[in-house]
């Protein structure tokens, strides 16, 4: 079993940048692919980033390309999601994922991942 604390979430002016950190527990997390969902009030769930255990496989969802990075630091059992040019539609709460059990083909598939942190709100102001 995994445990994931976020942080880094907070107020940002829209064009500033944040960067979003995941810290899991339990020497396997080398072993599970993870990423970072977001739910803005009113609006479905959106899997914004996805790596996978081997960091060679990432997924980005168009919303996000070229603004977004994921990274993972499997020695410190931790993924960053760095997040550039922040625009308002970015602001949302984010959960970090992480399962050990996903398919390389469904990487991006919120099904897939069983273990979630409890959310870090981010907020953009315009």
């Amino acid at each position: 079993q995994v445990q994931l604390v976020e942080s880094g979430g907070g107020l940002v002016q829209a064009g500033g940048s944040l960067t979003l950190s995941c810290v899991a527990s339990g020497r396997t997390f080398r072993r599970y692919a993870t990423g970072w969902i977001r739910q803005a009030p009113g609006k479905e769930r959106e899997f914004v980033a996805a790596i996978s255990w081997s960091g060679g496989t990432t997924y980005y969802a168009d919303s996000v390309k070229g603004r977004f990075t994921i990274v993972r630091d499997n020695a410190k059992n931790t993924v960053y999601l760095q997040m550039n040019s922040l625009k308002p539609e970015d602001m949302a709460v984010y959960y970090c994922v992480a399962d050990s059990r996903v398919n390389p083909s469904r990487i991006a598939t919120i099904e897939e991942y069983e273990y979630w942190g409890q959310g870090t709100q981010v907020t953009v102001s315009s």
